[in-house]
């Protein structure tokens, strides 16, 4: 059924008119909205300044606290210096007491060893009598020097495994380093000053002088000031 002209008229009307009446009523909250969230440039400048004041001051107690702790580390790192070298102090002073113990006891190793010698090359300069009565002791003692000998060897090779070494001497220019001149002998033959004959033997210690060789040396009667003496000992 169309509608007629007059109805059509009337209901156009009627819609531009509530048309007008939204775009009143929707123009002032935008309004109130548009002037609520305009900025305050006052406002905005003192909230600025607070924010900036609030950062250097957070900022001053942050430097604060990381001198505080670069402090208490370089504290600690000496502390700990200080403990290290305390402790690096400590064990050379035990590895020192460790090396005397040591060296006491090898010269007292040494000591044995000189007796066992001695007795070993007494006991093989033994000759029984041309009678056979001291058959049995005669035996005796020639097992006495085999035991003897059997046991310097081993004290020899012990002491060969803690790198204790003999010094050679006889043969040698007098070393008043390493060499006591305990006697003095003349021969023209040998060279001023060469070793004749030990004593006692000297010793080294991971090529440190352990004890001084006692020797015979050789002196020939010329005029040298730095001819060994009996007393000549290492200073």
């Amino acid at each position: 059924m169309a509608m007629d002209e007059a109805t059509r008229e009337a209901l156009t009307a009627q819609f531009r008119a509530y048309l007008d009446t939204v775009a009143d009523d929707s123009s002032g909250p935008d309004d109130e909205i548009d002037a609520m969230s305009a900025p305050d440039l006052f406002s905005l400048f003192s909230e600025l300044a607070a924010l900036k004041n609030e950062v250097k001051l957070e900022s001053r107690q942050v430097k604060g606290a990381l001198d505080e702790f670069r402090g208490l580390f370089d504290h600690l790192r000496e502390t700990q210096t200080r403990l290290g070298n305390e402790q690096e102090r400590r064990c050379e002073q035990s590895r020192a007491a460790d090396r005397a113990g040591w060296r006491d006891m090898l010269l007292e190793l040494l000591e044995l060893r000189d007796r066992l010698q001695a007795g070993q090359e007494q006991a093989a300069r033994f000759r029984p009598h041309w009678y056979g009565r001291n058959r049995r002791e005669a035996k005796l003692i020639v097992t006495l020097a085999e035991g003897m000998a059997m046991n310097l060897r081993r004290l020899e090779e012990t002491l060969a495994r803690r790198e204790v070494r003999p010094i050679p001497t006889i043969g040698r220019l007098f070393d008043p380093h390493r060499m006591h001149a305990a006697e003095l002998t003349r021969d023209p033959q040998y060279r001023h000053g060469e070793v004749m004959a030990e004593l006692r033997p000297g010793w080294l210690l991971h090529d440190e002088l352990l004890r001084l060789a006692e020797v015979v040396v050789n002196r020939i009667d010329v005029p040298n000031e730095h001819s060994p003496k009996p007393t000549e000992t290492l200073s």
